[in-house]
């Protein structure tokens, strides 16, 4: 598998069992692994992107999950409260803050089986400075702005879904 399929033909294949969900993990970090020095669309990929809790959490998905998101890896923009993940809403004000509670969109995901990947760069406070994602398809470019690497990892075939604003 060469990046991630789309969210729909993911679901789709997770639910016939033609595909788990830690293939699909193991797939989009090798993606990851490939595009990001690149393409830089992950907040601090130390800091908000664990590679064994996103494996296990796959793996536990794969045994017990349901929903229509089940085992679906998604990128969830650094302005959306994650509470496993710190949320720096792209500025260095916030770069140790952990929010006490997931946004309801995370939680909604979440309860639907999705698999919180990482943090994606967003421009700072969602409008200020320019964050350090690049084009995918052009590194001489930005992929815009502040949802630039929820697009961007979702262009790259990083994951099949990512939130942005």
């Amino acid at each position: 598998m060469t990046g991630c399929p789309t969210a729909l033909e993911a679901a789709r294949r997770i639910a016939s069992g033609n595909l788990t969900s830690e293939a699909l993990v193991r797939a989009c970090l090798d993606r990851i692994g490939e595009r990001e020095p690149q393409v830089q669309a992950w907040q601090h990929l130390e800091q908000h992107l664990d590679m064994d809790a996103a494996l296990k959490m796959a793996r536990y998905l794969d045994q017990f999950g349901s929903g229509p998101l089940k085992g679906i890896p998604i990128g969830v923009k650094d302005i959306i409260d994650t509470a496993d993940m710190p949320t720096r809403y792209g500025s260095p004000l916030y770069e140790t803050f952990r929010p006490p509670r997931d946004a309801a969109c995370v939680a909604l995901a979440r309860r639907a089986g999705a698999l919180i990947l990482g943090k994606t760069v967003t421009t700072e406070f969602a409008y200020f400075q320019a964050g350090k994602t690049r084009n995918p398809h052009d590194p001489n470019r930005t992929p815009g702005g502040s949802s630039s690497g929820s697009a961007a990892a979702v262009a790259s075939g990083m994951v099949p879904l990512a939130f942005g604003t």
